[in-house]
């Protein structure tokens, strides 16, 4: 157990066992580990399985601890950038389908060991809150499978970034963080959405030219919602070129999901007898917050089902923490805990990296427990996964774009792979 307390550390999540906040070390790279293979029950040798951390989410105690200086893992709010300056922007920010600006779902601080490029690492995860184009998502990789081409980033309405630095870099100290709030970035960072606070705010209110947006339509939501008269009362100003936009800084808290800070814990602490029964169908049922009469309905079908042998497995396994939205393991042959035998990719279905073009490796896989914190609706057309994993560079290849992006795998329920 204490490889993988050490081995998280990179991971800049708190243990959930002690007030350590203020003493941590992100900077502190992990060490290698042994090889790890996941466990195959076709398989006669026993091999030890890979170690999985999992995170859990827990309200901050103070907002400060979130911003990017600290090297946050978080959920929800908006991104702490890793590289503040050189943000995604144009098509890389949309979703593939409906083309509107990306919601930030959550962000991983994860360095990797012996990579002196990588001694600040972050994973950014973005989704587009429609469940129309999540369906979509779904069939481009199905099409895949089906002799088609990858689905490319402009075919998916999730993505994930990938942004690390030197240790020595133009924003921030080569110290670790004090964390006793005298910590402070060494620039600033670009001018982001006024609406969103995600994405950098190429476009400039040609009225006021304060307000920044990463969209024209972020910028009706702003010129509708209060920026209307704001942007009066500067022009009129008579101090027009030295006065500030009165919402600069302040984002409309109905624009993203609620903000929550990740710690972690480990899988195997705890007792495979050790989760109630009912936990993992409580798990599925509530997590949007209430029983829904189709999932309950699905969920009696496959557990009568008693060659549905996936199923069972994420049950018991989940079972064990319920609120777990994360799992992580880096380890080499780790894999997903997939809900369902189909709609799993296979070898061939992962591809390169588009960047140095070598092997992609599983890192981490959100939960569905993930919308109950969020409070997403349980209406037909409200958000919903069975899981997301995604792939990352197992080189952590070192290009010259600030924000790679990588690969993530949707895979839905049977409920919801029929809605059109």
């Amino acid at each position: 157990m204490e490889s993988s307390a050490k081995k998280l550390s990179s991971l800049r999540i708190t243990s959930l066992d002690g007030d350590d906040d203020e003493t941590e070390d992100p900077h502190q790279p992990p060490p290698a580990g042994p090889s790890a293979a996941a466990a195959d029950s076709d398989d006669d040798d026993e091999e030890e399985e890979a170690e999985v951390t999992l995170g859990v989410l827990s309200k901050p105690k103070h907002p400060g601890l979130l911003l990017r200086h600290l090297f946050p893992s978080k959920a929800g709010g908006i991104p702490a950038w890793l590289d503040p300056v050189n943000l995604p922007s144009g098509k890389s920010s949309c979703c593939g389908f409906c083309g509107e600006p990306l919601q930030f779902v959550l962000q991983i601080y994860a360095a990797v060991e012996d990579n002196v490029a990588a001694f600040h690492r972050t994973l950014f995860m973005f989704m587009c809150p429609s469940m129309a184009c999540l369906l979509r998502d779904q069939h481009e990789q199905w099409k895949h499978k089906h002799g088609n081409p990858c689905r490319s980033g402009l075919c998916s309405s999730v993505k994930v970034f990938r942004c690390q630095l030197p240790r020595t870099n133009a924003f921030y100290s080569a110290q670790p963080p004090k964390h006793d709030r005298s910590d402070k970035p060494l620039c600033p960072g670009a001018h982001v959405c006024h609406w969103c606070g995600t994405w950098k705010g190429d476009k400039i209110c040609s009225s006021c030219k304060k307000a920044r947006y990463c969209s024209e339509k972020h910028q009706a939501l702003h010129w509708r919602t209060g920026h209307k008269n704001d942007c009066l009362q500067i022009i009129s100003s008579s101090a027009a070129s030295n006065s500030v936009l009165p919402t600069v800084g302040k984002v409309p808290a109905n624009t993203f999901w609620p903000e929550f800070e990740i710690k972690i814990d480990y899988e195997g602490r705890f007792d495979s007898d050790s989760g109630d029964e009912n936990n993992s169908k409580l798990l599925v049922m509530q997590r949007h917050g209430k029983p829904d009469a189709m999932m309950q309905s699905w969920m009696d079908q496959f557990e009568a089902d008693s060659d549905n042998k996936c199923w069972a497995s994420f049950q018991e396994r989940v079972s064990r923490a319920p609120n777990q939205v994360l799992r992580y393991c880096r380890e080499p042959n780790a894999k997903p805990l997939w809900a369902l035998s189909s709609g799993c990719p296979s070898n061939a279905d992962i591809p390169s990296c588009s960047y140095c073009k070598g092997p992609l490796c599983y890192e981490f896989q959100v939960m569905p427990q993930l919308l109950y914190f969020f409070v997403v609706g349980n209406q037909p057309d409200s958000l919903d996964w069975a899981t997301i994993a995604v792939y990352t560079c197992q080189g952590a290849c070192d290009q010259s774009v600030s924000y790679k992006e990588e690969f993530a795998w949707v895979q839905l329920y049977p409920t919801t792979t029929t809605r059109q």
